[in-house]
């Protein structure tokens, strides 16, 4: 199972928020590249990259942050937000994003996501599943649609996608443990999902939970801020 540390960013800092709420953002350190590197230090080999400001304007905006963790560690990076053209994927990839994350555009435009797979490869694209009641939210969860992530996700995994991050936004940035009910009925209705885990995970038994299922991999992003995890608990499952 991939350990998947997230570094989000606004303003070219990292932060969190709380269920998605630009409101309720606390900023952690004001240099990306350092915690990247803290990671790579510890043993960590992959890396969630958001750029928040790009989610909110519809277009990358935080590109020089991604490239230069790419350059300058060897994190595997998948990288998200505000992701909408031709233009934006080519910039994400060309700075050294291993796959890029389609949220908004895939609710909102799955033939440029279906062009993106053939032209770059299905395997660098990841659907972005944000879940709020089981319906898809999109624009950095501002927005909300009648989408079911069943429905979103039989589209692209029926097409021949197979990575899917799914975050639970009332479960995000709580600390109170992921949807892991959720995740359980989605590995069992779509058998060939790659499936990522985000929002929620506030301690290593919430990452124990999530390995028996059998999940690709897990995000981790204030429980590692807040020292609920720590670096060398996680060793584990860097070999």
């Amino acid at each position: 199972m991939r350990i998947i540390p997230a570094i989000d960013i606004i303003n070219g800092q990292c932060v969190r928020l709380t269920q998605g709420d630009y409101d309720q953002k606390k900023v952690y350190n004001e240099n990306p590249l350092e915690v990247a590197k803290m990671y790579e230090d510890a043993g960590i080999k992959y890396l969630h990259l958001v750029d928040l400001d790009g989610a909110k304007s519809g277009h990358i905006v935080n590109h020089e942050v991604l490239e230069s963790i790419t350059s300058e560690t060897s994190l595997i990076v998948d990288f998200g937000g505000g992701v909408k053209s031709d233009e934006d994927i080519k910039i994400a990839l060309n700075a050294g994003a291993a796959q890029v994350t389609c949220g908004s555009i895939a609710v909102k435009n799955p033939v440029k996501v279906l062009e993106w797979g053939d032209e770059f490869g299905a395997d660098k694209i990841i659907i972005g599943a944000d879940v709020k009641e089981r319906k898809i939210a999109v624009q950095g969860w501002t927005e909300s649609t009648t989408l079911s992530v069943e429905d979103l996700l039989h589209k692209y995994l029926s097409d021949g996608f197979e990575y899917v991050i799914c975050t639970d936004i009332a479960t995000d940035g709580m600390l109170q443990g992921p949807n892991i009910e959720l995740y359980r009925e989605l590995l069992e209705t779509f058998p060939v999902i790659k499936l990522i885990a985000s929002g929620g995970v506030s301690s290593m038994g919430d990452i124990e939970k999530l390995d028996q299922l059998g999940i690709e991999g897990v995000i981790i992003g204030k429980a590692i801020y807040e020292n609920k995890i720590s670096l060398k608990e996680l060793e584990q499952y860097n070999a």
